[in-house]
């Protein structure tokens, strides 16, 4: 009987930071995953505790793994919230307290010393999608993911969006038919966000006259099939919204593909339902949408995935091509 795999020298660490948990995945230097590591940030979100954890969660997948902290060549980071990556600073983000012109990437390179990438989390896991998943070989495509907020990670010409301001892709302030017209307040959601973030479609279904305890946004897509009047109406209304909102978008990107990705982006229901919305629109262009194919490791894959160009950019392993 063979022995267990050993790690290829030359290791990375993805990092998903969310508003409520903090994910890392240790891989080698092919990108394979050796092993991964959770834990809550709902008490612990300031930038000095995530970083405590983030040490943490890296010496616990060392050890497991039996392994030297010098075969550890760099680390990425995906922070839900505007970030510049040039920079290495989180610029401000809602989901996590203390978290304003942050230098993220300054403080995890001094912490572990390593090289280190940060990233917004949706733009991270479009990279996760172009390397591992859905949008493997497509060169223009968006990632839409869809959960208690909305926005985008935008691939074209084979190289990611970030814009002048790092905000590209920040969708959930569209204004499409079907959604409020009044300007977004600070610190309150979009337009589009409003209607069709996880908090919209739960409105849409109490705005229908009910009075039963509120299900999530998925809960109520699967209602929807049992032939609930006011959850077929949110359903339908979402998907309405949604295909104008993914229509619009091709129309100036040209994208051959959207992958619908978050909680509520995977449901199937909503998918198929904007996919016939959008077949009554379909000139110029008919727009193509799948699920991720990653679900919730996109971001993580993604992180990798730049941990190991940000480590052959620095000369410390050889992983293939720098993403632009």
């Amino acid at each position: 009987m063979s022995g267990p795999v050993q790690p290829t020298p030359g290791l990375v660490v993805g990092v998903d930071i969310g508003g409520s948990n903090l994910r890392l995945a240790l891989a080698d230097s092919q990108g394979t995953v050796l092993g991964k590591w959770c834990t809550s940030t709902k008490s612990t979100s300031s930038p000095e505790m995530v970083i405590v954890q983030i040490e943490q969660g890296v010496e616990h997948l060392l050890r497991r793994s039996s392994v030297p902290h010098s075969d550890l060549m760099s680390i990425a980071a995906g922070v839900p919230g505007v970030t510049n990556s040039d920079t290495g600073i989180v610029i401000a983000t809602s989901y996590l307290g203390g978290w304003r012109n942050v230098p993220f990437q300054k403080i995890l390179e001094s912490a572990l010393n390593v090289p280190a990438a940060v990233e917004n989390d949706v733009r991270m896991a479009a990279i996760g999608e172009h390397w591992k998943g859905a949008a493997r070989g497509v060169n223009d495509f968006v990632f839409l993911a869809i959960g208690t907020g909305i926005a985008a990670g935008i691939f074209a010409n084979g190289k990611l969006v970030r814009g002048a301001k790092c905000t590209a892709g920040e969708v959930g302030y569209m204004y499409v038919p079907g959604t409020t017209e009044e300007p977004a307040k600070p610190g309150a959601p979009g337009s589009l966000e409003s209607m069709i973030g996880g908090g919209g479609i739960r409105d849409q279904w109490r705005n229908n006259g009910e009075t039963r305890r509120s299900p999530s946004a998925t809960e109520i897509f699967e209602l929807a099939a049992t032939g609930d009047l006011a959850a077929k109406n949110a359903l339908d209304r979402t998907a309405q919204i949604l295909a104008y909102t993914v229509f619009n978008i091709a129309l100036v990107l040209d994208s051959a593909l959207f992958v619908l990705g978050g909680g509520v982006g995977m449901s199937t229901a909503l998918r198929d339902a904007t996919q016939r919305v959008l077949e009554r629109y379909s000139e110029p262009v008919l727009p193509t949408i799948v699920a991720s194919h990653l679900g919730e490791d996109a971001q993580l894959m993604g992180a990798i995935r730049l941990a190991m160009t940000t480590a052959d950019a620095r000369g410390r392993i050889g992983s293939g091509k720098l993403i632009s």
